[in-house]
């Protein structure tokens, strides 16, 4: 669409508020805006005024509206058009739940658990900003009430206990070595320490620690002391600062504007107390709405965005009011008092929601940097690959993806492969999966960025022969563990170990390797526990048969002949094992 065509379907349209959308051939949208007068403001673009939103024009085939009773109506549908569609040329929101949490899952025998990413059902403590304290915290809780952290499939598949309660960090519910009605009663007791009562805990450490002093246990003692320390300080750090008095609820808002990207960081109260901390990451700063990167441009976006799907706070604290009237004006028919501090406790803590604003920058420093450093406009999305097996046998794949610096878990996936003792080929068939359905649109996520293998140069090669075979363009790179060099196809980077863009891809390659792991591991204690059932099988023959056959499917199909091949699997032994398999 040229300017002409914009000019002539804005003489179309009517002089009443609305929002407006510019439209790709294939229907996507490009860009939302909201308008007073949508005849006006649509023919404005007619003109447009700056490079940017030439781009935009050039790149659409038509504009569709839709009219409102009011400007605010208005406001509030452009927000909600921006949210669902995530247009490129608008001012976009991401959110970024960087802090970690602790769960109690919805189990009948519930565990406990650290996650940046919890169960819809479990009940959720946090957000925590200091992750080792939390460690720390759990670890004890964990010493004192023996709460199970396995996953659900090896809690429901033991007929002994494991490790853990051998080293006192779990009271094996699994087993039944605790009563179950006890157990709850230990769960029910952690419920209580995370929501205030802090003597739960500290009490027996406490205790504990004077034990240990008075039996010249000092090392014991001097641990228990820190963990002690850990547990008192925790309340104050995860929820239990106060901000003020007052019972009204106050969000604190902090802005760290950087290029055409800025960061929102929230500190939200209630009763008086620190109950949330997050941050978001907009893009696309600098767009026509906002022409200017400022603060308030940049909260006169966000504010809308994020608010039209959550309750309003009674105060707002900003660093700057937000440039549009019609937010202010939103927010004033809402009952919401918005307040820029100049001193005092409030300044203060825009300030310390500035410094959460600031912390994030590292992410988009790095993804900066490296898309510089690779020759690509952008890094916005990364997926991770890596293989695991053991010498051949279960052998898997783990996709994981990064957007804007973060994990987004939704996005993983993970392939059983053709047991083979052969990372080149492995890495093969994991990239040629992936291509083939990215090619086919079979793969509803969107296409990466760059894609990343776990791995050197072999591997990196291997990837790039799979894309090619399928015809899918994605620029590669891989970066083995050890020499931590980055390697491209006609170039490597050493880079230094405290560089963002090196910091950015060690991430990712660490988060697809424990993923593969993890998922190996499942299929691992899934063919051990396959094996305990039969009679007559033990540990040895259990690792005979595997060494000879590689994996239970091969185990199954194998003849009571080929079985008996086996040292320790006699004739009766060999038909048990093809009776049950």
């Amino acid at each position: 669409m040229d300017t002409t065509g914009v000019t002539e379907r804005a003489s179309k349209l009517p002089r009443e508020p609305g929002v407006y959308q510019f439209l790709d051939a294939d229907g996507v949208v490009l860009y939302v805006g909201k308008a007073v007068d949508l005849r006006d403001r649509v023919r404005s673009y007619g003109d447009p005024r700056s490079a940017r939103i030439r781009r935009m024009i050039d790149g659409a085939a038509s504009i569709d509206v839709a009219m409102t009773e009011t400007e605010t109506q208005a406001l509030l549908l452009e927000a909600n058009l921006i949210k669902r569609h995530q247009p490129r040329y608008n001012v976009r929101l991401k959110d970024d739940k960087s802090y970690p949490l602790v769960q109690l899952t919805d189990h009948p025998t519930p565990r406990i658990e650290i996650t940046r990413d919890p169960d819809e059902s479990a009940t959720v403590f946090g957000p925590y900003t200091e992750k080792g304290r939390v460690d720390t915290v759990v670890k004890a809780i964990r010493s004192l009430y023996g709460l199970r952290g396995c996953s659900d499939h090896k809690f429901a598949g033991r007929d002994r206990p494991c490790l853990d309660f051998d080293i006192g960090l779990c009271s094996a519910p699994c087993t039944g070595e605790i009563e179950h009605e006890t157990y709850l009663g230990d769960v029910e007791t952690v419920k209580r320490f995370f929501e205030g009562e802090t003597g739960v805990l500290t009490d027996p450490l406490r205790r504990a620690m004077h034990e240990a002093s008075d039996a010249q246990q000092y090392e014991r003692a001097a641990n228990l002391r820190d963990r002690l320390s850990a547990v008192e300080a925790f309340h104050g750090e995860g929820g239990g600062a106060v901000i003020s008095r007052d019972e009204r609820t106050m969000d604190v808002l902090g802005v760290d504007v950087r290029g055409e990207s800025a960061t929102v960081a929230r500190l939200c109260s209630e009763n008086g107390k620190l109950v949330d901390r997050e941050r978001h990451s907009v893009s696309g700063v600098g767009t026509d709405e906002q022409p200017a990167n400022t603060v308030g441009s940049i909260l006169s976006a966000f504010l809308p965005q994020f608010y039209t799907e959550r309750r309003l706070p009674d105060e707002l604290l900003c660093p700057e009011l937000p440039t549009d009237a019609d937010v202010t004006d939103w927010l004033e028919s809402e009952g919401v008092t918005v307040t820029v501090p100049g001193t005092g406790r409030k300044h203060t803590l825009v300030n310390l929601a500035l410094k959460n604003a600031r912390s994030s920058s590292s992410d988009t420093d790095g993804a900066a940097l490296l898309a510089n450093a690779l020759g690509l406009e952008s890094i916005d999305r990364i997926e991770g690959f890596d293989v695991s097996h053991a010498q051949g046998r279960s052998v898997v794949g783990s996709n994981v993806a990064f957007v804007d610096g973060r994990p987004v878990k939704a996005d993983y996936r993970r392939k059983k492969l053709t047991d083979r003792n052969d990372d080149y080929a492995n890495m093969h068939e994991l990239l040629a999966w992936r291509a083939d359905r990215a090619i086919n649109g079979r793969d509803e996520r969107p296409t990466p960025d760059l894609l990343l293998i776990d791995g050197g140069e072999g591997q990196r090669q291997a990837s790039v022969d799979a894309l090619s075979a399928a015809g899918w363009s994605v620029p590669v790179v891989a970066l083995a563990k050890g020499d931590e060099i980055i390697l491209t196809e006609d170039r490597q980077f050493d880079w230094p170990e405290d560089a963002p863009q090196l910091h950015l891809l060690q991430r990712v390659r660490d988060e697809a390797h424990r993923f593969a792991v993890q998922y190996h591991q499942t299929l691992r204690d899934e063919i051990e526990t396959v094996l305990e059932t039969i009679d007559g099988v033990g540990p040895q023959t259990r690792n005979r048969l595997l060494r000879r056959f590689g994996s239970v499917e091969t185990i199954r199909a194998a003849s009571t002949n080929e079985l008996e091949t086996v040292p320790g699997v006699g004739k009766k032994t060999a038909e048990t094992i093809a009776r049950r398999l």
